[in-house]
C-alpha cells in the first residue's frame, strides 16, 4: 500500500471542498472495496476522504410512496430495517446476502454504488426497481448512472447523499453466488413497478442491464412461464474461471423464471 494522506470530514460539503482540492483523492466509505484495492495497489489515491463521521448520510426514511436510503448506511441495516422488510423485502433480502458478515456490517450502499462492480448485488436493485441516486449537486435515474465496467454517471466532485426507491407491486432478487465470495457470478432482480415491468441482470456482463425482452413478456403475463424461452446472447457476457459466457446465458434464464417464481 502506497502512503496517503487521511483526512476525517464532518459535512458532505467539506468532503466535497477536499475533494476539489486533489484529482487524486478518494472517498472512503464502507472500505470493502477501495482497501483491498489499495493493498494490491491497483489504487493509490494521494488523499482518503473518510465519510463515516458524516450523520446525514446515514438512515432509512419511508418518504411517500418509496424509502430513502442514506449512501453510508450498511448493508446490515437495510437487511433488518422493518421498513425496508415491510415495504421493499426483495431489497432486505439482497441487502442480507451480501458477501459475508464483515461485509455487510462495514460495506455501505453508496459505496457499492460508486464502485460500481460488475458483480455487485445493489447495481440490480437500483436498475431493477427504477431507483433513483440522489447526490450533493443532482438526481441521476437509474437508467442514466451505470456507465460500464466500474464507471458510473457521477462527475467530478459529485457524492452520494442518498437513494430514493420506488415502492414496486411486487419483486424478488435471486442470485447464483460464487460459493467463496459470493458475488453475483448472475443475480436477477425482477419486479413489477408502478412504471412497468423491469428485470436487471448483474455479474453476467461488465455492467449492470436490463433485459427488454422478458420485461415485455411479463408485463403481458407475470409468470415463470414468459419468461422460460427468453434467451440472452453470451457473445458480450463474462466469460472466466467461474463460469463461461454460455453457462452465464444460461444462468439469467434460470434466475429470471426463479425471481418471477419469488416476487411478492
Amino acid at each position: 500500500m502506497h502512503a496517503f494522506n487521511y483526512q476525517k470530514v464532518k459535512s458532505v460539503a467539506d468532503a466535497a471542498a477536499a475533494l476539489s482540492k486533489s484529482g487524486d483523492a478518494k472517498l472512503l466509505a464502507g472500505g470493502q472495496s477501495l482497501i483491498a484495492a489499495m493493498k494490491l495497489r491497483l489504487s493509490a489515491p494521494s488523499d482518503l476522504i473518510d465519510l463515516g463521521g458524516i450523520k446525514e448520510l446515514s438512515g432509512i426514511k419511508v418518504e411517500g410512496a418509496g424509502i430513502t436510503i442514506g449512501a453510508m448506511t450498511r448493508h446490515a441495516e437495510v437487511a433488518r430495517s422493518k421498513d425496508v422488510l415491510a415495504k421493499i423485502p426483495a431489497l432486505a433480502s439482497l441487502a442480507g446476502a451480501i458477501g459475508d458478515r464483515m461485509v455487510r456490517n462495514m460495506g455501505t450502499l453508496g459505496g457499492s454504488l460508486a464502485h460500481n462492480d460488475p458483480v455487485a448485488d445493489y447495481p440490480a436493485a437500483v436498475l431493477g426497481l427504477g431507483a433513483t441516486v440522489n447526490t450533493n449537486k443532482r438526481k441521476i435515474a437509474a437508467d442514466e448512472f451505470f456507465k460500464g465496467m466500474f464507471e458510473t454517471a457521477l462527475q467530478t466532485g459529485e457524492i452520494i447523499v442518498s437513494v430514493s426507491f420506488p415502492v414496486p407491486k411486487r419483486a424478488a432478487y435471486v442470485k447464483f453466488k460464487n460459493p467463496a465470495s459470493r458475488y453475483a457470478i448472475v443475480g436477477v432482480l425482477a419486479a413489477e413497478t408502478g412504471n412497468g415491468v423491469r428485470v436487471a441482470v448483474t455479474g453476467a456482463a461488465s455492467c449492470v442491464f436490463r433485459v427488454a425482452a422478458m420485461e415485455k413478456a411479463l408485463a403481458a403475463k407475470w409468470s415463470p412461464e414468459s419468461v422460460a424461452g427468453i434467451g440472452v446472447p453470451a457473445g458480450k457476457l463474462n466469460s472466466d474461471l467461474h463460469a463461461s459466457a454460455e453457462y452465464r446465458a444460461h444462468l439469467i434464464t434460470v434466475m429470471a423464471r426463479r425471481a418471477v417464481e419469488a416476487a411478492r
